[in-house]
């Protein structure tokens, strides 16, 4: 199984953002509903990454890239060979939400997600100043953007439905009676 949900797109992969489309398990099809299997997530994967390309190749003469957009101005940046910064907040990020985010929540665990989530967001945000635009510093900062919003709705939701459960929210069944 992978992460449930995703960015909710149209038969051809589009999403509400013209030319911009989503496939495979960033995408939410609608196919194989919220709790995908993996090997049924390589097809819609495929199928929905030709029918992307179809729908762009049809609709290309649609889009309109403005003139004199300028190239990026990354003066004022050092590039410092900092891999392993990136590499070990990774590490840390995927620590954070394995531990505290997981399957089995609880309120007290998503606190701690956050708390620590801030501090990692701090430094990523000064590495990130610091540095070029690159490939993992930018796949980072979008990680880490994500794990803010799952913990977000995590600590949203009150009931335990579908693949997640928090244990506050059995205790507050059993205080029902409902149990």
């Amino acid at each position: 199984h992978y992460l449930c949900g995703g960015v909710k797109v149209n038969e051809w992969g589009q999403t509400n953002i013209n030319f911009l489309y989503a496939a495979g398990e960033c995408a939410c099809t609608g196919l194989h509903g919220a709790n995908r299997l993996a090997s049924n997530s390589l097809l819609e994967a495929v199928v929905f990454g030709h029918r992307a390309y179809l729908s762009t190749v049809e609709n290309l003469h649609q889009a309109h890239v403005p003139d004199g957009v300028p190239d990026w101005d990354d003066s004022g940046t050092t590039h410092p060979e900092e891999a392993v910064l990136v590499t070990e907040m990774t590490r840390e990020l995927n620590a954070i939400m394995s531990n505290y985010v997981g399957i089995v929540r609880s309120n007290r665990r998503l606190k701690r997600a956050h708390d620590r989530l801030d501090l990692l967001f701090q430094e990523h945000e000064a590495l990130y100043r610091e540095s070029k635009v690159s490939v993992p510093v930018s796949e980072l900062r979008n990680m880490i953007n994500v794990s803010y919003l799952i913990i977000k709705m995590a600590t949203a939701r009150r009931e335990n439905v579908g693949l997640h459960y928090n244990l506050d929210n059995l205790k507050a069944i059993e205080l029902q009676g409902l149990r």
